[in-house]
């Protein structure tokens, strides 16, 4: 081959020497370029329009899972909420958002359901089972996010509306309690902060039979947390609420419940045990006073023999002679 032969081979451009994978249809990319489209794709992000209404100055958390995701959700403090803009529009809409399959457009719905229940409160109350029946749908969501904004809904609801939810509230109670009891630390810790909205919102007359069921579950984490709930409803009913709801039945709840499997269930049983021997010495004592001819009354080790079984009597006995120290449950 001739010298000058050799020279053009040389400078032939690179788009020449790929005619062969060109002619077979497959065109190479440089890395630059490859790297180039990459780096388009990551940064795709949706609009933060689309995620809510609120100013970002006031997010008090970001869900890292939706952040890998490339939507940031904010979670915002009923404090933090303002007033909606556009009141009608978002009404018109709102069960269709929250019934959506963008779980974006599910989650701005979510905040302004909130937004509705705190600043108007009339605009939902005609459709309150159908936004209930929704946000529970939210909270079987597989996305943390949608689920996380549905337990903040829901204790947004309980506050407003209260009694106006018993209704509609066994599948909300379910799914608080299952969202309570799991392992993802940031879901549990909001649907445990919602279920003690709840006991302190609803009358505890109309909460405890819903509750009660829930202490034969068969997850011992959900037992724990339904004690819970009763072991904050019951002071709520005082003295002469407790007697006309059942002081019986709430001694036997209470005595069954010390040696169940979980710390935490032993705990509230113990603190139930304890508030309701206080409210029966107080009503022995008004009795008293009211019936001086009657001196005779049952003391708290009679009543409880009386009214237990041998054993169960006895865990109540040996939980009531302690030291009353560190009796209430964190709220």
């Amino acid at each position: 081959m001739s010298e000058k032969a050799l020279r053009d081979l040389n400078v032939l451009p690179v788009s020449d020497k790929n005619s062969e994978h060109c002619s077979k249809g497959v065109l190479e990319k440089s890395p630059i370029e490859a790297k180039n489209e990459n780096l388009k794709e990551m940064n795709h992000v949706r609009p933060a329009s689309l995620v809510s209404s609120i100013p970002s100055k006031e997010v008090k958390t970001l869900d890292p899972a939706a952040a890998n995701g490339n939507v940031e959700i904010e979670y915002i403090e009923s404090e933090n909420l303002h007033q909606l803009e556009d009141v009608d529009t978002s009404l018109s809409t709102l069960l269709a958002r929250l019934d959506s399959k963008d779980w974006v457009l599910v989650c701005e719905a979510l905040n302004h359901v909130r937004q509705l229940a705190l600043f108007h409160k009339e605009t939902i109350a005609e459709m309150l089972g159908d936004v209930i029946s929704l946000i529970v749908k939210s909270l079987k969501n597989p996305r943390s996010a949608v689920c996380k904004t549905a337990i903040m809904a829901s204790a947004d609801i309980f506050k407003v509306y209260r009694d106006q939810t018993i209704d509609f509230f066994e599948p909300l109670l379910v799914q608080l309690l299952l969202k309570s009891s799991q392992d993802k630390r940031f879901v549990c810790d909001a649907a445990e902060r919602t279920l003690i909205t709840m006991t302190m919102c609803l009358s505890p007359t109309v909460l405890l039979p819903k509750l009660q069921p829930y202490l034969q579950h068969k997850n011992p984490r959900i037992r724990a947390k339904t004690l819970a709930c009763i072991s904050r409803s019951v002071p709520r009913l005082g003295m002469e609420g407790v007697k006309a709801y059942g002081f019986d039945e709430l001694i036997n709840v209470a005595a069954s419940k010390l040696s169940d499997q979980l710390p935490e269930s032993r705990e509230a049983a113990r603190v139930l045990t304890l508030e309701l021997q206080t409210v029966y010495e107080k009503s022995q004592l008004a009795s008293q006073n009211l019936e001086a001819e009657h001196p005779g009354v049952d003391t708290w080790e009679q009543f409880c023999q009386s009214k237990l079984p041998p054993l169960r009597a006895q865990a109540v006995l040996r939980v009531t002679s302690t030291p009353r120290e560190g009796l209430a449950l964190e709220c």
